[in-house]
């Protein structure tokens, strides 16, 4: 077997950690989990349980919370677990590998809940499985995106990482959202019950692949990677003191909070994008894809240009921008149509639902870039400050926040469309007209509900600390020197 190389810079003695493209190709695929599985296949979920099996919003909600209740607890533990891990393989990649087959097949049961169940029965295999679903994409999730931090120590190449990532997490979105509206919602529309099992257990195998091939491809390059000696403690000992040490980092309290605020916020508009574009805007089920691809040029489009942004202006505000495009993607369109003066419906709502989406895309894909490189610095500081490395821990905070969108937000989705009183099993009457008055209702809660959330997201944000000059001083404090780029 072939030995991987870690180059060495010259100029300083340091490590300088520098994946090729293979490898950066083959750890792209690992996105496909989350992009594929968690965001576009699950963004179907609250429709079909809501809608179509006719589950009240709030048990839906209260079901999803369950999972995210759990990420609570498991998230750390997977953290602290890989951070501790001592394998020939490395500290991540066994984790990864065990999670590939449990995320396959509960994705695939999520979707398919038994026939004729009753509502209690369907909030129990709805939280069963949501729990099942999140704990294995999190014990896939928490321990690859912290190897992504550990691939590379430079303050650049981080975001070139990040890149790989979200491309790839990108096109895993455009396969899963076209196997979606193409195939299994072709004919009846996401009203058709009988097309989501086999929906989802496509998407399972699609994930199943991608996950094999991404551990397959890094798996010698983790296996080189340095490995801080195991903590001696047992885990359920050192825990609790190791979370209480993060949160002693001003810089992960900021990004955690903030992260868990504007993910919920996109969290409960996403949840509620097929309920507006079918009851609202009047635009036919099959066509609804075609915003999700404009959503996902964005993000590609987002994800190119954040690394020329960074190179012009610090990370922070490159995620601050992303906010402020995803505020006006809540409120323009929105709130034209709450103030009477401009409401399209059927094809006409099409292309303004696409350029609306498209400019949101942009944003996100700021933040899906910006975030995870600056809590790879924030890693870097807590190092210096505290002495360990806790990658597992920090990126576990993050996988946290990054599932409140399906989570927190779908809760908030729910118990919004109880509130408003949205006519539950709706779903299956195509041709179902809501009173203007119940539209008006659904657009407040789709647009300037979340609008106002992520504002609260950005005030926080904008306290954080660790900028190039910064990272730099503490990358010299920590031995590494900086590499000559």
């Amino acid at each position: 077997m072939a030995t991987i190389v870690i180059p060495i810079d010259p100029i300083n003695d340091n490590l300088v950690l520098k994946p090729s493209i293979p490898v950066k190709l083959a750890y792209g695929l690992g996105q496909v989990g989350q992009n594929g599985g968690f965001d576009a296949a699950v963004a179907f979920i609250f429709f079909f349980y809501s809608a179509v099996l006719g589950l009240s919003g709030s048990l839906v909600g209260a079901a999803l919370a369950v999972g995210l209740a759990a990420d609570a607890i498991v998230d750390p533990v997977i953290g602290s677990w890989s951070d501790n891990i001592k394998s020939r393989h490395g500290r991540r990649v066994p984790l990864m590998a065990l999670a590939v087959p449990l995320i396959a097949i509960s994705l695939g049961l999520l979707f398919s809940p038994p026939a004729g169940m009753s509502q209690l029965g369907l909030f129990a295999w709805l939280a069963v499985m949501s729990v099942a679903v999140r704990s294995a994409i999190s014990l896939f999730a928490v321990p690859y995106i912290a190897l992504g931090a550990e691939l590379t120590t430079d303050y650049a190449e981080r975001t070139s990482v990040v890149v790989y990532r979200a491309f790839t997490g990108i096109c895993s979105g455009v396969v899963v959202t076209a196997i979606g509206y193409s195939i299994y919602f072709a004919d009846g529309g996401l009203q058709r019950p009988d097309g989501y099992p086999s929906f989802g257990w496509s998407v399972a195998l699609l994930i199943f692949v991608c996950l094999s091939i991404c551990c397959l491809g890094v798996r010698r390059y983790a296996a080189a990677l340095p490995q801080p000696e195991q903590a001696p403690e047992k885990m359920l000992r050192r825990l609790p003191g190791e979370v209480k040490e993060i949160f002693s980092n001003r810089s992960f309290r900021l990004l955690f909070l903030s992260a868990v605020i504007i993910y919920m916020a996109a969290g409960a508009n996403a949840s509620l994008n097929s309920h507006a574009f079918v009851y609202v805007w009047r635009i036919e089920s099959e066509k609804i894809q075609f915003i999700s691809y404009a959503f996902l040029a964005g993000i590609l489009l987002g994800v190119v240009v954040a690394p020329t942004l960074q190179k012009i202006m610090e990370k922070k505000n490159v995620v601050i921008f992303g906010f402020l495009l995803l505020v006006a993607n809540w409120l323009v369109l929105q709130g034209a149509m709450l103030a009477g003066f401009y409401h399209p419906l059927g094809d006409a709502a099409l292309i303004p639902m696409q350029c609306n989406s498209f400019v949101a895309g942009i944003g996100f894909g700021f933040i899906l870039v910006a975030y995870p490189s600056m809590m790879a610095d924030a890693a870097d500081e807590h190092e210096l400050l505290f002495g360990r490395r806790r990658e597992g821990l920090y990126f576990a905070g993050l996988g946290f926040a990054n599932k409140a969108a399906t989570g927190l937000g779908v809760m908030v989705a729910g118990v919004a469309l109880d509130i408003i009183r949205f006519p539950s099993g709706i779903g299956q009457a195509a041709s179902a007209t809501l009173p203007e008055a119940m539209q008006f209702r659904l657009v407040m809660i789709w647009g300037p509900v979340p609008a106002a959330i992520a504002i609260i997201s950005l005030t926080i944000l904008s306290a954080y600390g660790i900028t190039r000059a910064r990272h730099k001083q503490i990358a010299a404090d920590l031995g590494r020197g900086v590499p000559q780029n």
